[in-house]
C-alpha cells in the first residue's frame, strides 16, 4: 500500500503545474454546482418548515425530531452514495447501472438501516422532550410518524441516489463531488413532505391505542427479523450494519440535540425571521460541504492518494483548500438567498449588511473545525480496518448539524449586538 501511494504521489508531483490547477479548478466547479443545487433544496425545505405551524402545534415535540429525520436521510444515503462512488472508482460495481449482488446487498442494507434508525429516532425525540420538559405527543406517535416517513423517503431516495451516482460517473463527473450534496438536497426536500404525509396517514387512520400498540409490535418484529436476515446475508451487509448502526444511532441522538438547541433559541429566531430561513440553508450547506470532503478523503484512502498520517499532508491539504474555497463562495451566497427570500415573502429581515457577515463568519468557523475532525475520523477508521464510507459522512454531518446551530446562533447574537 505504501509503495503504491509513493508511486502515485511521485506521478502527481511530476505533472505540470497548470494541469494541477486545472484539475482542482474542475473539482471546485463540480462541488460548487452541487452546493448551489443543494441550496435550492434547503431553501424549499425552509419554506415548507415555515408552513408547518399547524402540524407543529397539533403534534407537540415534532420540531425536536425534524433535524434528526433530515440528517438521517443524508447520513444513510450519503454513505450509500459514498460506497457506490468508491466501488465505481475501483471497479467493483459496473458503471453501466447493472443490478448485481453487491448493489442489491447495499440497497437492502440501506433500507434496513432506515427502519432501525426511524424507530430509534422516535424514541430519542420523545426522551429529549421529556428531559427538556417540552410538551410532547406519545411515544407510539413519535415512532409511527418516524417509521412511516422513513419508508416513504426510502422509496424515493434509493432510486434517486443510484441514478445520480451512476449518471455522474457515466458522464465523467466525480461522484465524490456530486452525490453527497445533491442527495442531501433531495433528502432535505423530501423528508418534510414525507413527515407531513405520515401525519395525514396517522390522522386518516384514526387508529385506537390498542390498534396502535398492535401496529407497533408488528413493526418491531419486522424490523428485528429484517436486521438479523440482513446481518447474515453476506460479509458486505454484515460490515455495513455492524459499522454503520452504532454511528447512525449516535447521529440520531445528535440530530435530536440540534432540534433541542433550535427549540431553546426559538424566541431569538422569531425576533429575527430571516435567520429562520438561513438555518436550514446554513446547516444543509455545511453538511454537504463536509460530505464532499469526507467522500473525497474516503476514496483517496482507498485508492492510495491520501495517506492515513497523524498530520494531514499533500492531497489531504489540497482537499482542505478546496473546501475553504467553496466555503468562501457559498456562505455569502446563502445569506443573500435567505435575506432575499425573506423580502419576497414579506418577512422582516436583519439586512444584507448583517446576515452576510453572520453566515460567512459562522461558516468559516465551522469548516475550520470540521476539516480536521473529518480527516482524523477518516484516518483513524481506516487505520482500524473500518470502512470510512460507513463512518465518516454520518458522524461528520451529524456533528455538523449539532454544532452548526450553536455556532450560527452564537455568532448571530454576537454580531447583531455589535452591528445594531
Amino acid at each position: 500500500m505504501k509503495d503504491r501511494q509513493k508511486k502515485i504521489r511521485s506521478s502527481l508531483s511530476a505533472q505540470a503545474l497548470s494541469d494541477f490547477y486545472a484539475e482542482h479548478d474542475y473539482i471546485i466547479k463540480e462541488g460548487l454546482i452541487a452546493l448551489l443545487i443543494c441550496a435550492i433544496g434547503d431553501l424549499v425545505a425552509g419554506v415548507i418548515l415555515g408552513k408547518m405551524t399547524f402540524f407543529l402545534e397539533t403534534f407537540p415535540g415534532l420540531l425536536v425530531m425534524i433535524p434528526g429525520a433530515i440528517g438521517m436521510r443524508g447520513n444513510i444515503f450519503g454513505s450509500f452514495a459514498s460506497r457506490l462512488s468508491t466501488n465505481l472508482h475501483i471497479g467493483i460495481i459496473s458503471p453501466k447501472f447493472e443490478m448485481s449482488e453487491q448493489l442489491n446487498h447495499n440497497i437492502f442494507a440501506s433500507f434496513v438501516l432506515t427502519l432501525v434508525l426511524s424507530i430509534f429516532l422516535g424514541i430519542v425525540a420523545n426522551l429529549m422532550c421529556l428531559l427538556l420538559h417540552y410538551p410532547a405527543m406519545s411515544l407510539i406517535d413519535f415512532i409511527l410518524i418516524s417509521v412511516i416517513a422513513g419508508i416513504i423517503s426510502n422509496i424515493i431516495m434509493l432510486p434517486i441516489t443510484m441514478f445520480i451516482s451512476f449518471k455522474s460517473f457515466e458522464h465523467g463527473w466525480d461522484p465524490d463531488n456530486i452525490t453527497s450534496p445533491i442527495i442531501a438536497a433531495f433528502g432535505d426536500l423530501f423528508t418534510l413532505p414525507a413527515i407531513i404525509l405520515s401525519l395525514f396517514i396517522l390522522q386518516f387512520l384514526g387508529i385506537s391505542w390498542i390498534l396502535k400498540d398492535a401496529v407497533l409490535a408488528v413493526i418491531f418484529i419486522v424490523v428485528a427479523v429484517s436486521f438479523v436476515y440482513c446481518y447474515r446475508l453476506s460479509d458486505e451487509t454484515k460490515t455495513i450494519l455492524s459499522q454503520s448502526s452504532p454511528v447512525l444511532l449516535l447521529c440520531s441522538f445528535l440530530g435530536c440535540s440540534a432540534g433541542g438547541i433550535l427549540n431553546g433559541a426559538v424566541e431569538t429566531l422569531l425576533t429575527n425571521p430571516s435567520l429562520l430561513t438561513l438555518i436550514p440553508l446554513f446547516s444543509g450547506e455545511c453538511g454537504s460541504l463536509i460530505s464532499i470532503l469526507g467522500a473525497r478523503l474516503s476514496s483517496g484512502l482507498h485508492s492510495g492518494l491520501v495517506e492515513p498520517l497523524s498530520r494531514p499532508e499533500g492531497e489531504a491539504l489540497h482537499n482542505f483548500g478546496i473546501c475553504f474555497i467553496l466555503a468562501i463562495v457559498i456562505f455569502p451566497f446563502i445569506a443573500i438567498l435567505a435575506e432575499t427570500s425573506s423580502i419576497i415573502f414579506g418577512v422582516a429581515g436583519v439586512g444584507f449588511d448583517k446576515i452576510i457577515p453572520i453566515s460567512t463568519l459562522s461558516g468559516l468557523i465551522l469548516v475550520t473545525i470540521m476539516v480536521f475532525l473529518v480527516y482524523y475520523i477518516s484516518t483513524i477508521s481506516y487505520n482500524h480496518n473500518l470502512d470510512p464510507d460507513n463512518i465518516v459522512i454520518p458522524i461528520s454531518t451529524s456533528v455538523t448539524d449539532s454544532i452548526s446551530s450553536l455556532i450560527l446562533i452564537s455568532v448571530s447574537l454576537l454580531l447583531l449586538g455589535i452591528l445594531i
